[in-house]
């Protein structure tokens, strides 16, 4: 479970992160990253949010899917630069990967919208 300061829930930030920041794909997993430039906000903690549409599957697999996506971005909140937004969209071939393949696909995800 991510921390209450972590998560991500209004649609606007969703939008914002999605359409205004870096974006980097992968077979399981698309991770949008967005930086607002103010410096006021950098000693804020990075928010996380997840996308899984009805295309990964039934609500069971979906849920699965954002559980996994949840406790493997909690991982990767040290590597966030301040007030980030982060959005992780799940691909439908995320509900047949293992979660070797996931954190793999994530991992190298962050890395190119982070440098």
């Amino acid at each position: 479970m991510l921390p209450a300061p972590n998560r991500l829930t209004d649609s606007a930030s969703f939008r914002e992160a999605v359409r205004g920041g870096r974006r980097a794909g992968s077979r399981t997993v698309v991770v949008h990253l967005w930086c607002p430039d103010s410096p006021t906000v950098a000693d804020e903690d990075p928010r996380v949010g997840f996308v899984v549409s009805k295309a990964v599957g039934v609500a069971v697999v979906r849920n699965r899917v954002k559980r996994r996506l949840r406790h493997l971005a909690r991982e990767q909140l040290s590597l966030l630069p301040g007030r980030c937004t982060l959005v992780v969209r799940a691909l439908p071939a995320a509900a047949g990967a293992s979660s070797e393949e996931l954190a793999a696909d994530l991992g190298r995800c962050l890395s190119r919208v982070t440098a």
